[in-house]
């Protein structure tokens, strides 16, 4: 039966690749993004991400064909083989309408976008409008070169904080913290009291933090002591690698601190995500730097174990003793790619206003209500006090879900529902947004960064981890910054601060 099951999936997973791959092929054809002959253009070809074992099923497609009036021709890309598949259309030109580029970093994307392959979208966009409506900050993350060739994609720019187990707090009669310094007294209840009653102190730890802390958690906690977002600009207007300041390594040194105190998972450099989660869900930890709706995964995760029940303290305000509040956007930004036009295959202006109305209309509330949550009676219900339940999770899945990592912007609306913590996230992470520190160097360019990056990088993670766990010393640590900058780094810093400054003009 095992061996049957895994045919079955290992041919349902082909299948998809295999459409894939003959979609890729036939982007160029004709018959894609046809135009009537001297009228409009009445199909709209589109290369998008799947990030679901199938293609959709169900008739959510022909309901937004019906809204936008346009006949649309998807071309599925399993997420698992995106780049292969992109940068192989990139490179023969076989093209749909609108390609979903949704790897920002990757270089080959970046220089296809550069190359004059696709529209420039930023002169049309004050003409449509739920496109005028995109902010500033995601339009200049959006730019190559100066210019945005193709729509950004919309999302929330910044869904990190701190949860905190509220019924743990409760236990021990401390109050939700709100400074770092509090935070620390939280972790020390935690790891030396006795936190969930059971009558044994030292069981449990305060933070639970795992083996990607350098570029996940512990990054979005030197946010709050007052670090960049990957990179920083200098008072000189300098671009300055975030790893290097000052306030990067009082957070180091207030990290390393809980470590050694022992209020920290003592295996955090090789845990996984997965054992992570099992951490936590089996009540061996309190705090954990992670996206603010991860609350919900816990709790559900729990249910049907002696830690069903828990409740949790969603934060995204926490300060060092300046008192500034900030968030290191998670997002890029809040961009997450592109929905670049090719030239190739709309041709002219008045077409590409009509694939611009297209993704326009794909941002009024009656389509994106479609991608995100269903058709109602067969998705979903609504229930009093505008709350939204999901009735088939499996047919959401199947028929809804493919559509949803496809709206072009996922701001467009918040549905309230059956969950507490899926409200309470929402909420918290619509309010990072004016609190959000973006990475300056998204729009920018540095030929060094793009070749030697990862490499350059490896010795500073390696400094991190090394002195988190008391290996090495900060002045330690100042050696791997100045080897960092000596094999290259002093060269990214040199590009990145010449492209900003002619972008600046300073």
């Amino acid at each position: 039966m095992k061996n049957n099951k895994r045919i079955k999936k290992t041919l349902i997973s082909l299948l998809v690749t295999v459409s894939a791959i003959g979609a890729l092929a036939g982007c160029g054809s004709e018959k894609k993004g046809s135009t009537n002959a001297g009228g409009e253009k009445k199909t709209i070809s589109w290369m998008a991400m799947l990030h679901t074992p199938t293609a959709p099923s169900g008739d959510i497609q022909e309901k937004l064909e019906k809204y936008t009036g346009k006949k649309i021709d998807f071309s599925w890309v399993p997420d698992a083989s995106k780049n292969e598949r992109i940068n192989a259309a990139l490179s023969s030109k076989s093209l749909a309408d609108i390609v979903s580029l949704t790897d920002i970093k990757n270089t080959t994307v970046r220089s296809a976008l550069a190359s004059g392959m696709f529209w420039d979208v930023e002169p049309y966009l004050k003409d449509y409008p739920n496109l005028a409506k995109i902010s500033k900050d995601r339009l200049n993350s959006a730019r190559i070169k100066g210019k945005i060739y193709g729509v950004p994609f919309q999302k929330p720019v910044a869904r990190y904080g701190i949860l905190i187990r509220q019924d743990w707090l409760d236990n021990l009669g401390l109050k939700v913290p709100h400074t770092t310094k509090e935070l620390e007294k939280v972790a020390q209840a935690f790891t030396e009291g006795d936190p969930n009653k059971d009558g044994k102190k030292h069981k449990t730890v305060g933070f639970v933090e795992r083996n990607e802390s350098f570029n996940v958690g512990f990054r979005a906690l030197s946010g709050y002591f007052g670090a960049g977002n990957w990179f920083a600009v200098t008072k000189k207007h300098k671009i300055e690698p975030s790893f290097m300041q000052p306030e990067y390594k009082d957070a180091m040194r207030w990290f390393r601190n809980i470590y050694k105190k022992g209020w920290m998972n003592s295996d955090f450099s090789v845990m996984t995500k997965n054992d992570q989660k099992d951490y936590i869900v089996q009540g061996k930890g309190g705090i954990v730097l992670t996206i603010l709706s991860d609350a919900k995964n816990y709790v559900n995760a729990a249910k049907g174990t002696d830690q069903a029940g828990m409740k949790w303290a969603l934060v995204n305000d926490l300060t060092d003793e300046k008192g500034k509040r900030r968030v290191l956007s998670d997002t890029n930004n809040g961009m997450g790619g592109w929905m670049a036009i090719s030239k190739q295959n709309v041709k002219t202006e008045k077409d590409l206003k009509v694939v611009l109305k297209f993704i326009n209309d794909l941002m009024d509330q009656k389509p994106y209500k479609l991608m995100t949550l269903g058709e109602e009676g067969i998705h979903y219900k609504k229930k009093a006090d505008n709350v939204y339940e999901q009735i088939n999770t499996t047919k959401w899945q199947q028929e809804v879900q493919p559509f949803s990592s496809t709206r072009p912007s996922e701001l467009v609306a918040n549905y309230k529902t059956t969950d507490h913590y899926s409200n309470l996230a929402n909420e918290k992470i619509k309010e990072n947004e004016k609190y959000a520190v973006l990475d300056p160097t998204q729009s920018l360019t540095s030929e060094t960064y793009n070749t030697q990056w990862s490499t350059l990088i490896e010795g500073i993670s390696d400094a991190y981890y090394k002195y988190m766990m008391g290996e090495i010393s900060m002045k330690d640590y100042d050696t791997a910054i100045k080897n960092f900058r000596n094999n290259g780094g002093d060269k990214v810093i040199e590009e990145f601060t010449d492209s900003y400054k002619e972008a600046n003009k300073k």
